[in-house]
């Protein structure tokens, strides 16, 4: 990878800033820096961290040059990034606890200023001015690992189910990562021999170019990136937050915030439908959108602030009444005992059922628009099917990269469920080509999508659209088969709450309380539902926020009769040990 343009007297030049992610820290920023910090020379060759290993600081280049590689030592062995005097090292998941996906080496000798990453996020947590540049220089860092290919290799069929699950993880979860498909990448068989693996055996996890995991859970890969994944042992906690989408960050950053001992899960990733969107424009305070990515990021960095645990993978399968709180039993045979829970589990994608599909699923068809998909979109038309809000935002994303985008719209009226804003600038932009009233019908491919066969409604009339790749954004179905013999739901699956939870409670158990529901509260005392996967909810990220935010709320009224689980530190003490005041 070119970064530069090499310096007539020797030295390594420096990657130049073009999109943000390589700013300069002001003396003054430095200045603060160094107080909690220490000063260390630095050697020609030094290898500052490695790939794989976890930060343990915060690096500041106070004078020579320090070169950013992948794959160091290594077959794949390739420039990053060079940075100089003034810049900080490490990406997004110095933040969020991960290993390094790359390794930081030490070109020109000189000086650096070394925090300890703990006392680094607590002075980005409490410096909005520091911590925005460094947020937003680390998810444009991510952001460029991803678009290379770097960190680590799922090597496997595009045919194989198990397959698609890591590579879903990995994309859910905005970890750098790189498929080698073994029906078409000339590199597979290479791989295979070099690491003695048989196509049985696939597929698998390449992590440091050496580090083998044949076909491993999203839980042990969890584990070797850094992500926090479940424990064996139980947990308590006064509130269990399970969802970790905007409904369920919003409630576990009130619930840490306000001095609840919070836990928040999730079956696959932070973030929801809304991580997976390219930009949202109508969320307030951001008139000039911000990404699902950032948005997420941020919220997560908020919820960790606050003191709230957020542990990813972790399916929740069954929820029991036990002795005036709830057991929560997760996948993997993990449970935590909760005194009050928000159910925040969102939804899933509802498929596309039309012939040929099943078998390029994964491969062709996709149900989330991004920058992983859209990189193998960059030569070939693509078609986008729904009418909502996030078939808008897909399409505009992905014209930044595909030649030509069809939007597939059943209605006549594209305004009919699409915001007006998004309505403008998919009708204004010149690689979609909207077709109104009509539906898909049959995809065609073998292995890979060539086509697809739509037909409008109106006129009967039948097309079919050249196209290697297909987003389908049609809705979506509540995630609660593991709740419906324990709280009412209503007819398409999503929970009841407040008056419509009355209605279908068994009110002798509420009588000790003297009262019913409150009005986020389901069939049982102490649960709330916020988001999506509640009845009757607005299908808003900011909806959804305002939702789990009022959750909290109403787990305080509900405490206040019953009591907390966990006695963990009031809001004044947080406020004193972390130095925030908190609304």
């Amino acid at each position: 990878m070119n970064v530069g343009t090499a310096d007539p007297h020797g030295t390594t030049p420096e990657t130049p800033d073009r999109h943000g992610a390589y700013p300069r820290l002001t003396p003054e920023q430095i200045d603060l820096l160094a107080q909690h910090g220490e000063r260390r020379r630095t050697r020609d060759g030094e290898v500052l961290f490695r790939e794989g290993e976890p930060f343990e600081e915060f690096l500041v280049i106070l004078s020579g040059m320090v070169e950013v590689v992948h794959d160091y030592g290594g077959p794949e062995e390739r420039t990053v990034a060079v940075h100089g005097p003034g810049r900080f090292l490490g990406e997004l998941g110095l933040l969020e606890g991960q290993a390094a996906f790359n390794a930081a080496i030490v070109r020109e000798p000189g000086e650096i200023l070394a925090v300890p990453v703990e006392r680094q996020r607590a002075l980005v947590a409490g410096d909005p001015v520091l911590g925005d540049l460094v947020l937003r220089a680390y998810l444009g860092r991510r952001s460029l690992l991803i678009g290379l290919g770097a960190g680590f290799r799922i090597l496997g069929s595009c045919y194989s189910p198990d397959t698609l699950r890591l590579r879903e993880f990995a994309a859910r979860n905005r970890l750098p990562h790189r498929w080698i498909d073994l029906e078409k990448d000339k590199e597979a068989e290479a791989l295979l021999r070099r690491f003695g693996i048989s196509p049985e055996e696939t597929p698998v996890v390449i992590w440091k170019g050496q580090q083998v995991l044949r076909n491993p859970g999203n839980a042990e890969l969890a584990r070797l990136i850094g992500l926090p994944a479940p424990t064996p042992d139980a947990t308590e906690c006064d509130l269990l937050v399970i969802g970790a989408g905007p409904a369920g960050l919003a409630s576990a950053v009130y619930g840490a915030s306000d001095g609840l001992v919070t836990v928040t899960v999730d079956a696959m990733a932070t973030g929801g439908q809304a991580g997976t969107s390219s930009r949202i424009e109508n969320y307030l305070g951001f008139p000039s959108g911000i990404s699902g990515a950032e948005l997420i990021e941020r919220s997560v960095l908020q919820a960790h602030k606050f003191g709230a645990r957020i542990t990813v993978p972790a399916e929740a399968t069954s929820l029991e009444p036990r002795d005036g709180h709830y057991v929560v039993t997760f996948a993997d045979g993990t449970q935590t005992e909760a005194g009050t829970v928000v159910l925040a589990s969102g939804v899933l994608y509802r498929r596309l059922e039309v012939p040929g599909i099943d078998r390029l699923e994964g491969t062709s068809v996709y149900y989330a628009a991004t920058i992983h998909e859209a990189n193998l979109c960059r030569m070939d038309p693509v078609v986008v099917v729904g009418g909502g809000n996030s078939a808008g935002q897909g399409a505009l994303f992905l014209a930044g990269y595909a030649p030509t985008v069809y939007l597939v719209v059943r209605s006549g009226d594209l305004g009919k469920d699409m915001s007006r804003y998004l309505v403008d600038q998919v009708e204004r932009h010149s690689k979609i080509e909207v077709l109104t009233n009509t539906e898909v019908r049959q995809v065609l491919g073998e292995g890979v999508l060539t086509s697809v066969v739509v037909e409008n409604g109106v006129t009967g009339d039948r097309r079919e659209l050249e196209a290697r790749a297909l987003f389908v954004f049609i809705g979506a179905r509540p995630h609660t088969e593991w709740l419906k013999d324990v709280i009412a739901l209503d007819p398409r699956g999503f929970v009841l709450t407040g008056t419509d939870a009355q209605a279908a409670a068994d009110m002798d158990l509420w009588a000790p309380l003297g009262r019913g529901p409150l009005m986020l509260e389901t069939t049982l005392p102490g649960v709330f539902a916020a988001g999506d996967v509640r009845s009757g909810s607005v299908k808003r990220v900011a909806s959804a926020a305002g939702e789990g935010a009022t959750a909290v709320r109403l787990v305080h009224e509900h405490q206040a009769q019953v009591g907390n689980l966990v006695h963990g530190p009031g809001t004044a003490e947080r406020q004193l040990t972390t130095g925030q005041w908190v609304s």
